[in-house]
């Protein structure tokens, strides 16, 4: 029967089997090295360590080594003890079934929206926050929290939502998460239990939300949307909407005041809820900035937000503001998932925004994406000037209106060949793509140096027709 041994020095698992000690050694290690689990230069027990760990003798240990050492498996030199050597041949592991992330592709600049210039990211600013948050946090704050996430950062929050987007809040009524994506999921687990069955959604959105809500059981009714964000008298009996009023992903409108109160007016006369998108709500550029809609309706709108666009969406930390009534149970959810979002993380975000830093990040990128924005417009201007541009007045992306006779798929394909990654409209359409042909551009993505080489072949590829 094989034994199983955990050796020091590496750690690593072996299968001694058989009851050839020596033989059975050999191919263990030898496996070991070729699939890569012990990769070139890594350092092996002493033999007269790994003797004692296997409980056999110290020859049988040195007798496997030299043998593999002849075969060129290891290698041993005086004073570095014994190692994999580095002309090891590791055979790859299969090729199917690995596939790349979500939405990765091939192109050397990427137009699309949905993140920020990850170039610009804070780096030093974010290590000084790392460091000073570690070092002042007692020890129990590295432990298991609570599932609402750490009550620094709670507080943290609390104060800044309140003074940049006006939403009313307590800290106990804040549960962090990993991101939208993952406070969806979370609702979608405690919204039947309150009586949700159907909710309204833009039929122009992120289709990876649409499906969500379907998998979890919810039957998405699709609203319209216009200039004035979306048309609201549409959702046929729905119990909960989900909304970007701010700015509408992908078209940009805002929300109209007057479909603001009547919003708020229908959660709370018909005990529904709304759920708030506000993903990019730092971005305001030609007009003052709108303020979440969840202060006009508390305990009826549940209020999300990220760092992905500001910061970068790898940190994976978000939030999700909750009415009295559905905070205990998310909580509890999150509970359940284990799907707690990193203590040291939270820290570092409480530490970076007290000390203000944050705020110095948030405008100084927000200047550079609006110069962006017109480097965008003028070159469209310029040398398109059959596209239409729209949804610019806020966020990190636009759309362009492409002219007569010219088709989204096509534009999408010639810009590929020039190595961009666009995307059209339609593919945000949740039902029928019923607006003309246009691209969803996202201008904040690509680092600074390559911003003038993206513009430029996105152009040549609108124009070559």
């Amino acid at each position: 029967m094989a034994k199983a041994w955990a050796i020091s020095g590496v750690d690593l698992h072996l299968e001694l089997a058989g009851h050839r000690v020596r033989a059975g050694l050999e191919a263990a290690l030898r496996e070991a090295v070729q699939t890569g689990r012990l990769a070139p230069g890594t350092r092996l027990p002493s033999s007269r360590t790994l003797a004692a760990d296997l409980g056999i003798a110290r020859n049988t240990v040195a007798e496997a080594y030299a043998q593999l050492g002849a075969e060129g498996w290891l290698t041993a030199r005086q004073g570095s003890g014994t190692r994999v050597a580095s002309t090891a041949v590791v055979s790859p592991g299969p090729a199917a079934g690995i596939r790349p992330p979500l939405g990765a592709r091939a192109a050397r600049y990427d137009l699309r929206p949905g993140s920020p210039d990850l170039s610009a990211f804070p780096r030093a600013g974010w290590l000084s926050a790392a460091r000073k948050a570690l070092s002042g946090a007692p020890s129990r704050a590295l432990g298991y929290s609570d599932p609402r996430g750490r009550p620094e950062l709670r507080t943290v929050l609390a104060a800044y939502l309140g003074r940049t987007r006006g939403v009313r809040v307590a800290p106990d009524r804040i549960v962090v998460c990993a991101g939208f994506t993952q406070g969806l999921a979370l609702l979608c687990q405690v919204l039947p239990d309150v009586g949700v069955t159907k909710i309204a959604v833009e039929d122009y959105g992120q289709p990876h939300t649409a499906e969500a809500l379907a998998a979890s059981g919810l039957t998405p009714v699709m609203l319209g949307v216009d200039d004035g964000g979306a048309v609201l008298d549409k959702a046929h009996g729905a119990q909960a909407m989900l909304l970007t009023p701010a700015h509408q992903f992908p078209l940009g409108s805002v929300l109209s005041p007057r479909r603001r109160a009547d919003a708020a007016r229908w959660a709370a006369g018909s005990g529904g809820l709304i759920i708030e998108d506000d993903y990019d709500g730092e971005f305001r550029y030609d007009r003052q900035p709108v303020g979440a809609l969840q202060a006009l309706a508390p305990e009826h709108v549940i209020y999300a937000g990220t760092v992905s666009k500001t910061l970068a969406p790898g940190l994976r930390l978000g939030w999700l503001v909750l009415p009295e009534r559905l905070t205990e149970a998310v909580a509890s959810a999150k509970a359940r998932s284990d799907a707690h979002t990193s203590s040291f993380e939270q820290l570092t975000l409480a530490e970076f925004i007290t000390s203000g830093a944050y705020d110095r990040h948030v405008r100084r990128v927000r200047l550079a994406y609006r110069r962006r924005r017109d480097r965008l417009v003028a070159a469209l201007a310029t040398h398109a000037p059959g596209v239409r541009v729209t949804g610019i007045a806020a966020g990190l992306h636009a759309v362009a209106e492409l002219g007569p006779g010219q088709r989204e798929e096509q534009v999408v394909a010639r810009a590929a060949a020039r190595g961009v990654a666009i995307e059209g409209l339609g593919g945000y359409a949740l039902r029928e793509h019923t607006r003309g042909p246009a691209l969803v551009i996202g201008y904040a993505t690509p680092p600074e140096h390559g911003y003038t080489t993206a513009l430029a072949r996105l152009v040549a590829a609108i124009r070559d027709q």
